[in-house]
């Protein structure tokens, strides 16, 4: 009976860790709970009542404990049996410090047990292919805490031989599984895929931006959510949004002559400024994905490329762009609970609280007004202009709450991702200028070109059948997506036991996708996987024309890049969990990519840039949501032919 009255107390406690809106269901009978604890000694009638409570606060179940838990319990029972039948024994002579003594001391316990003899001595993992250089108590955290995100497992991709796992260990000796060939990725992708999930922690950080929608759903949900948005990204819906995707495009480069061409307002510093010619290339980058998914993905223009200081562009800068205090609480959140540190009043925690509001309010607005356009029957209601919104309306699987889900997802992963590639596609332009001589030929070839004497107007209707057709584009696309991934690794969590390669994984390991790594294993891609090269996407083909028969090669697009399998390319990953936007990002990508070549002749802007990005040294990667150039990209950019 003391261990239950134990658990009582405990069980308000942990009520009021993770569920505060339970809490309240129990405050009332806190106050009659505890006297009957303490009265049952006397009055064992009120044993009835007491037990009655407790299975109530108990009612779904969960009367299961952990470690941490069980701990606690067992320091509360032994601290009140002492306090009760044996005071002359209790530390310090006080109740309260003999329960957290004996809590502590079973805390250390346990955390001995969890850091260094569960992994180093009995875990299963701890016999396959490690890498070396782990810390006896904290693993391979160094290395991964010095190094940029996913670099650590490009090189145990590459120097750790192994049959398709490796294990490490990241803080306080966690364990990791790290997936590395394709018949491990097909059944972690494809074959098993639900028997591994998002991590909840994910969803407890970036969804509060990202939303709680398709990114985070899981089993026959997931399932549902994507069958209803599947339309939406359908490749046959995307090519008839070229032509809306283009014109943003336009619209970005004629902001870039602007801003290049027409000098700042005069202040007492510079009286008579001059304009410059140089950019940061996320300024504009991250506004154009923004106005892009705006336009085509949801029919409404955020108009950010015509206003830098549009609210929606700017909280978005600003979450993800994080603070140096940013990443300290990302860093403590291994060993302090999220709850508490979104608690504490920082400015960062405001930050995201206001940008999240924003964003949900934003969401809802264009939920309703589509709603209200449908009944009144201001929009078509064909398939050719169904966007995500009235696609998902159509599908009748989403609420509007969820809807709003939906929308935050591809709002915030669809721009942030397609912005980051685009720095490092300029990036590549500025360090390879022959490549982008080649780019702007075969962009000519097709009659694609971007001028001040037109207003930066394509002379041509721009479409699928114009940009699909420039295999060099799509090839120097593709090498960006590999070489530099937006997003360089993901993570999963095994729901229930299972295999990998015949591995037996306990439920709850963390299970890593390395995507930069793969997109960079050697043994998938050849001695150049380190080196950007986008004839690696390109093959010749033996074609006859109709007319005389001659037979020629034509270059097409080959879809492997000459990897030995597809699950070597893993930016977008594979199987029912693969990006649902995938077709749309390419096409956005690559229409980008020429409007900017076409326009701009582009370098680095000056000698420290070119130092910083020397083509024989290593970029600097800046972590976040995204892998992006450290310090940005600025570059120096000239009108074509000017």
């Amino acid at each position: 009976m003391l261990t239950r009255s134990a658990r009582v107390i405990l069980q308000i406690v942990v009520i009021y860790l993770e569920d505060q809106t339970r809490l309240k269901q129990y405050l009332p009978r806190v106050n009659v709970l505890i006297k009957d604890i303490i009265a049952l000694h006397e009055e064992p009638g009120r044993r009835v009542r007491f037990e009655r409570e407790t299975n109530t606060m108990n009612h779904n179940g969960d009367s299961a404990v952990g470690p941490k838990t069980a701990a606690a319990a067992i320091s509360i029972a032994g601290g009140f049996s002492l306090y009760q039948y044996a005071p002359a024994y209790l530390l310090f002579g006080s109740g309260i410090a003999t329960v957290i003594t004996l809590f502590v001391l079973q805390v250390l316990v346990l955390l001995t047990y969890k850091i260094v003899i569960y992994p180093n001595y009995l875990s299963p993992l701890r016999h396959l292919p490690s890498p070396p250089g782990a810390s006896f108590f904290n693993g391979h955290f160094a290395k991964i805490l010095k190094e940029p995100t996913g670099a650590p497992m490009i090189e145990w991709v590459n120097t750790v031989p192994n049959d398709g796992v490796i294990w490490y260990k990241a803080a306080f000796n966690s364990e990791r599984v790290l997936v590395t060939n394709p018949k491990a990725l097909a059944e972690v992708l494809v074959t098993n895929s639900y028997d591994f999930i998002k991590p909840k922690q994910l969803s407890q950080t970036i969804g509060r931006i990202l939303g709680i929608g398709i990114l985070f759903a899981e089993g026959d949900e997931h399932k549902r959510q994507r069958k209803g948005l599947n339309p939406a990204f359908a490749f046959r819906h995307i090519k008839e949004l070229y032509p809306i995707i283009w014109t943003k495009c336009e619209e970005m480069v004629r902001t870039i002559h602007v801003a290049t061409t027409t000098p700042p307002a005069p202040s007492a510093e510079a009286p008579e400024p001059t304009a410059s010619n140089i950019i940061e290339v996320s300024v504009f980058s991250n506004r154009a994905a923004l106005d892009i998914i705006g336009v085509a993905g949801m029919s409404r223009d955020f108009n950010a490329l015509a206003n830098p200081k549009n609210e929606l562009y700017q909280i978005y800068k600003s979450i993800f762009s994080p603070s140096k205090s940013a990443r300290i609480l990302q860093v403590i959140s291994i060993v302090i609970p999220l709850w508490f540190l979104r608690l504490l009043p920082l400015k960062r925690n405001n930050d995201i609280r206001n940008a999240s509001a924003t964003i949900r309010a934003t969401c809802m607005e264009m939920v309703k007004s589509k709603r209200l356009a449908l009944e009144r029957g201001e929009v078509k209601a064909d398939a050719a202009s169904k966007d995500i919104i009235q696609t998902a309306i159509a599908s009748g699987a989403f609420t509007d709450e969820n809807l709003v889900d939906q929308l935050m997802t591809f709002l915030a992963a669809g721009h942030e991702t397609t912005a980051t590639s685009l720095q490092w596609a300029i990036l590549m332009l500025c360090q390879y200028p022959h490549i982008q001589t080649r780019l702007r030929a075969s962009l000519a070839t097709s009659n694609v070109s971007l001028s001040p004497s037109t207003s930066f107007t394509s002379p041509i209707p721009i479409t699928a059948d114009v940009i699909d057709n420039i295999p060099y584009l799509h090839a120097f696309c593709l090498e960006v997506l590999r070489l530099y991934s937006p997003v360089t690794l993901t993570l999963r969590i095994t729901a229930r036991t299972t295999t990998i390669q015949g591995h037996v994984i306990p439920k709850g390991t963390t299970v890593i996708l390395g995507i930069s790594a793969l997109n960079q294993d050697k043994a998938l891609w050849g001695a150049d996987a380190s080196e950007f090269n986008p004839d690696r996407w390109l093959s010749l083909t033996s074609t006859t024309d109709p007319s005389t028969g001659e037979e020629s090669k034509v270059e097409r697009v080959n879809a492997s890049g000459g990897a030995s399998s597809n699950y070597a390319f893993m930016t977008f990953l594979h199987g029912p969990r693969s990006c649902i936007g995938s077709n749309f990002a390419r096409a956005e990508f690559a229409m980008l990519i020429a409007a900017w070549v076409a326009a701009f002749e582009t370098e680095l802007a000056d000698e420290e840039e070119k130092t910083k990005f020397d083509i024989g040294k290593k970029v600097e990667i800046q972590g976040g949501i995204t892998a992006r150039p450290k310090g940005g990209v600025r570059v120096k950019v000239m009108p074509v032919g000017a």
